[in-house]
């Protein structure tokens, strides 16, 4: 038992993947010209509703199959190696890509709290973006760090996203009481209540991204051999984390709504950072960019476990070399966390910009992977039908 992961950890990894940079930049960026504060809260609630619904089918699936995996051994087992393998590699590049994503989002965290002391040693551009020696090695070493604590072993890796997340909401909750306390809630009435216009145009495309936003709600049956409860528990903890990871979206956007007009917070560069300075000073955007730092180390962690878990599934039902789903000492997958690391490694060093196109490529593979899910589960109960029709009529 000493090797599960308790409730809190395994709450603690799938907040981690839900919860990212795009949560402290999207309400300035997109948020809230696009859709304001209550049509945000829609979309995001329509989104999280739909994956709910999602989430009964791995539910349905994790009861008839506990294994390492998730949507592949799921669609492996119900549909065959090569539709296993469509559902492996897309669902593996969604959740790797996410890892390098965090990983160079991190040096953008240091820049902004002592103002570029990571641009240095320009090295080439790509894409437009300029790579710095020094933004490079942080994100190495960020990632480094991470695969020495998941090749510990999997409780080591859920204490530590543990504290993680802790420090995340902590965080969140300052920053969102002392906007309300020190700016009011003026602006928030007058540019986003009183004028308020039901828009279906602005919830679609909050809606519309929400596939994107919500990729590691998925983290629980890739755990599903290291629960220290039952899966059921699993299941309604799934449910709660993307509820409470909506909630944080909704907090940071109405933080940032408190301070500025759509129109203000668009012309910012980060405008919820700028209006944490602006009310609450410095301690204030101190807060919110460790709060920032800790949502991209618990992405770098929680798709660091989902990605290893998954190779290594791919690894046992040979879709990939064997060698993948072999276990270290700590009964770990060392190898699969090694080459997810390298991979990473490799990913940083083309920039930002390059990664993010990726992952916007991937995103729809995480929604095919999906698809799957409903489809095998659908099959399994059209079985479960037929047999109970049969006992039905055998008993009558």
């Amino acid at each position: 038992m000493n090797k599960k992961l308790s409730i809190i950890e395994v709450f603690a990894i799938i907040l981690g993947a839900i919860i990212g940079w795009g949560a402290f930049m999207l309400p300035g960026s997109k948020f809230l010209k696009s859709a304001g504060v209550i049509n945000t809260f829609i979309g995001l609630l329509l989104g999280s509703i739909c994956i709910i619904i999602i989430e009964r089918s791995y539910h349905m699936m994790m009861k008839d199959t506990c294994e390492e995996g998730g949507e592949f051994s799921y669609v492996y087992n119900k549909l065959g190696k090569n539709h296993g393998f469509i559902v492996g590699w897309f669902l593996s590049l969604a959740y790797l890509t996410m890892i390098p994503l965090n990983a160079s989002a991190l040096p953008l965290v240091i820049n902004k709290l002592f103002k570029g002391a990571l641009d240095f040693g320009y090295l080439y551009t790509v894409a437009g973006d300029s790579i710095y020696i020094g933004e490079v090695i942080v994100s190495c070493i960020a990632i480094f760090l991470f695969m020495l604590i998941n090749l510990k072993g999997i409780k080591e890796t859920g204490r530590v996203q543990t504290y993680i997340i802790l420090l995340l909401v902590i965080c969140v909750i300052f920053v969102f009481f002392g906007m309300t306390y020190t700016a009011g809630t003026q602006t928030l009435f007058n540019s986003y209540v009183y004028n308020y216009e039901f828009d279906l145009n602005q919830i679609l495309q909050v809606f519309a991204i929400t596939p994107f936003l919500y990729v590691g709600f998925d983290a629980v049956p890739q755990l599903a051999t290291n629960f220290g409860f039952d899966n059921k528990k699993a299941s309604i903890l799934a449910i709660v984390s993307l509820l409470v990871g909506m909630m944080i979206y909704n907090v940071l956007n109405i933080a940032t709504a408190i301070a500025f007009t759509p129109a203000q917070a668009t012309s910012l560069e980060w405008a919820l950072g700028s209006g944490v300075i602006k009310y609450i000073g410095r301690t204030g955007f101190l807060v919110l960019v460790l709060a920032l730092g800790a949502a991209v180390s618990s992405g770098i962690n929680g798709f660091m476990v989902c990605s290893t878990k998954l190779i290594g599934a791919m690894g046992k039902k040979q879709v990939i070399p064997y060698s993948f789903s072999k276990k270290n000492k700590n009964g770990e997958l060392g190898k699969s966390i090694v080459f997810v690391s390298i991979i990473s490694f490799i990913a940083v060093m083309f920039g930002r910009e390059v990664i993010i196109w990726i992952v916007d490529m991937s995103s729809l593979g995480a929604a095919i992977a999906y698809f799957y899910v409903c489809i095998v589960t659908f099959m399994k109960q059209k079985e479960i039908s037929k047999k109970n029709n049969i006992i039905s009529r055998i008993s009558k």
